[in-house]
């Protein structure tokens, strides 16, 4: 069996600091620390962190109060973040900074008198955010189906941003959607899609091309990753999303002769290799790695984890 491993695959920046910024909380403020909703969609990742001493909980009032509070890479809205700052909580800010830019765009957009449409899936955590992050109305929408659904006449001044883990594809067919239905509209470029959903995506369609199977390493609640999958779909493949090697079906590979595997964003390169162990136990595996964009990101971390001597104090109301 030939395994063929999708370049690039696995963690992005935004991730990696994520983790990094509840692991070195522990190291520097000791354990617990508290981090409300899952730092990353990835039980693997949310295990881990829970060993060396993170507390995951739902909402701030499960938090004991002066406890190290830590935000998910997803985001919160202003509201959770008042909220906080009510209780003096001494927080550090997970969320991806490509996020707090859509958070960013949406409050200049609003301050300029339009409408503003989020294009997301609801629900989902990073969109909760959004929409709390501007004191209007927000419409949200999926599809272009969606945009011909709403109640707005065509002058309406209006603006869209995107939750940044969609499809490229899917969210370009909304946008000419949204451009054919309103005379002013404006938006970011498509380009701010996270980066690490579009390499993701080129990898897998290029990787489709020369697989019998597509085996996709991410949590069922995971988007750019269940995305991942959907591609596979598409090309025609049996296409699987697994969350680790215990989640595989062999019989879906045992008379494939090339396997095509790749990874969320979320999901550590760990579970990669565990899979690949897994499908030894069919078959003798080559491993090889297509070419494909060597990234190079990195964002900072807060500057109370920067700095050793820098304190982390609980924000006044």
């Amino acid at each position: 069996m030939r395994v063929v491993l999708a370049q690039p695959r696995g963690f992005c920046a935004g991730v990696v600091r994520a983790i990094d910024i509840v692991e070195k909380s522990i190291e520097k403020f000791g354990a617990p620390v508290y981090v409300r909703h899952e730092i990353v969609h990835n039980r693997t990742v949310v295990s881990g962190l829970e060993a060396k001493g993170a507390h995951f909980v739902d909402e701030l009032d499960q938090i004991p109060d002066g406890a190290v509070t830590i935000f998910s890479a997803h985001g919160v809205s202003r509201a959770v973040v008042e909220a906080a700052r009510g209780r003096g909580l001494p927080v550090l800010d997970a969320t991806c900074p490509l996020v707090s830019k859509v958070h960013s765009q949406s409050r200049h957009y609003v301050e300029q008198g339009r409408t503003l449409i989020l294009i997301g899936h609801a629900g989902h955590p990073e969109v909760e955010g959004t929409l709390g992050q501007v004191d209007a109305p927000v419409r949200l929408i999926s599809t272009p189906a969606d945009v011909e659904s709403l109640d707005l006449p065509r002058d309406t001044p209006v603006a869209y941003v995107t939750q940044t883990t969609l499809s490229v594809d899917e969210t370009r067919e909304v946008i000419a959607s949204l451009k054919a239905r309103f005379d002013d509209l404006v938006g970011p470029n498509l380009s701010d899609i996270c980066y690490a959903t579009q390499f993701r995506q080129q990898a897998v369609r290029k990787l489709c091309e020369s697989v019998d199977v597509l085996l996709v390493v991410g949590a069922a609640n995971s988007s750019n990753s269940n995305r991942l999958r959907e591609i596979g779909v598409e090309f025609g493949l049996p296409s699987y999303l697994i969350a680790d090697a215990h989640s595989l079906d062999l019989d879906w590979v045992r008379d494939k002769a090339t396997v095509g595997l790749t990874a969320g964003a979320s999901a550590p390169e760990t579970v990669v290799l565990e899979v690949i162990e897994a499908l030894r136990q069919v078959a003798d595996v080559e491993v090889t790695q297509m070419d494909g964009v060597e990234e190079n990101i990195s964002f900072r971390l807060p500057p109370e984890l920067r700095h050793p001597d820098d304190q982390l104090v609980g924000a006044e109301a």
